[in-house]
């Protein structure tokens, strides 16, 4: 459940195939005294003014990839909205959440037939705000973020056609990050399990202890950088993008060079299996093998680790993520989207609502078959998350996130597969002594830009 990007909006050509001024989102004929995205809407689903209107009648709601596992759940959601509303019905239809995920429902959008409530990702939400797809909550729900954690709500924003940000999506649930390690391989290479590193330079600290020590029987981590950026680069404060989210300017910031520099020298010094520079292998699989001292950073990677190697398990610590220079941790969570274009808006933000409730948030999070975090206070304060006993790891992760979601935001950067391949083959020359530090990033960043141009 890692993020999209969420620091520029997608091209209007490569991504979603759209043309014309604003990307050119064109409607059809609905009825309607209003217009929303170019289709004609009841005047009370845009403009200023709250939302009202007797919640009846039906509605359509669409999730990503979620039936097939999930259906239990779902169907007693929509069952209780139901009951509580009489004279109101839940259509639920399921997207298998594929490559064309966004494209299918741009298509949608401009035929005017969006699903009243859609589970969509960043990408998605922005590329509706800002064609007018999504009710404006500000003026439409002024109250409705209220049961979220405020810094998660404050930079779930996106710009609507005149380049304002607004809110147009409900947060959902999303995944966390921890530091993940095993305690015996460290404390062989002469490091405290109770001490982790706090900065990401720290951790390469370490690293070197462990190169040192291990000569060549285990390592501290994997050396493709495609396991580490953007997400190192990001704790340590380094502003990866220009403030318009036009151009990359993480080459002009002296911490990218340290950080080059870092993963150069300890690759250099045994700190990374030699082969595993330009590798696809899950680091998953290697930490299981009891190879590597520092494991995945997704909590679901300790459920995996606990039901298939369980002797490691048993010996692999949790700690928080380094927070470093941001202060916080990030992350994309899935959202909720009202279509501004539905015949029944008020059945569907009420629905949407009730959906991303706290209950109904809380319930779901406890599924056993679901490693995910809710987006609301009340939620994450429950002892679900809060009172751990004993020592054991998945849980443990558990109490860590539900803690950094309190102060997490909805920013999390991630690049597209050409621009962190190109990042990747700057930076595993520079670690291969063919280029220095600086040469590689700025070279890095000339040819991202230039990807940025021809709309990656």
């Amino acid at each position: 459940m890692r993020a999209r990007r969420l620091t520029r909006t997608l091209t209007c050509i490569a991504a979603l195939s759209l043309a014309a001024a604003g990307c050119g989102l064109s409607g059809g004929s609905d009825s309607g005294d209003a217009t929303a995205g170019g289709c004609k809407v009841d005047k009370g689903n845009v403009g200023s003014g709250k939302l009202t209107g007797d919640v009846k009648g039906d509605i359509t709601f669409q999730t990503t990839n979620l039936k097939k596992d999930f259906g239990g759940y779902f169907n007693g959601v929509i069952a209780a909205f139901e009951k509580a509303h009489p004279g109101t019905k839940v259509k639920w239809i399921d997207d298998p959440g594929d490559a064309t995920f966004t494209q299918r429902l741009v298509a949608d959008a401009q035929g005017c037939t969006l699903p009243d409530v859609v589970n969509i990702n960043v990408n998605t939400a922005i590329a509706l705000t800002k064609n007018g797809y999504l009710l404006d909550l500000d003026k439409k729900a002024p109250d409705a973020g209220k049961p979220f954690v405020p810094a998660l709500w404050k930079s779930s924003m996106y710009a609507d056609a005149s380049g304002t940000k607004v809110h147009s999506v409900l947060p959902w649930y999303s995944g966390g990050i921890v530091q993940t390690f095993n305690t015996d391989l460290m404390k062989e290479a002469g490091l405290d399990p109770a001490k982790p590193p706090t900065t990401v330079l720290g951790l390469f600290a370490d690293a070197q202890k462990v190169a040192e020590a291990s000569d060549g029987k285990y390592y501290a981590f994997l050396a493709n950088p495609q396991l580490r950026i953007p997400a190192d680069w990001q704790q340590m404060g380094i502003k990866i993008f220009s403030a318009d989210g036009k151009k990359f300017t993480f080459a002009d910031d002296p911490k990218t060079t340290q950080w080059v520099e870092a993963m150069t020298k300890l690759y250099k010094a045994g700190g990374m299996p030699r082969d595993s520079l330009s590798s696809t292998q899950d680091p998953a699989n290697v930490f299981g093998q009891g190879k590597l001292v520092y494991g995945p950073t997704n909590p679901n990677f300790l459920r995996f680790i606990q039901q298939n190697n369980p002797s490691v398990y048993k010996k692999t610590g949790v700690a928080r993520f380094m927070l470093d220079d941001l202060g916080h941790t990030v992350g994309a969570p899935q959202y909720i989207g009202t279509a501004a274009t539905s015949k029944n808006a008020p059945t569907a933000l009420a629905f949407a609502q009730f959906l991303t409730n706290a209950p109904n948030q809380l319930e779901w999070a406890k599924d056993p078959n679901v490693v995910i975090f809710p987006s609301t206070t009340a939620s994450l304060d429950d002892p679900f998350f809060q009172s751990v006993k004993g020592t054991d790891p998945f849980a443990e992760a558990r109490k860590i996130v539900a803690s950094d979601r309190k102060t997490a935001t909805a920013d999390e950067i991630a690049l597209t597969p050409g621009e962190l391949n190109a990042f990747s083959a700057q930076i595993q020359l520079a670690m291969q002594g063919k280029k220095s530090a600086e040469d590689a990033l700025k070279e890095a960043q000339s040819k991202g830009n230039e990807l940025i141009e021809q709309g990656s």
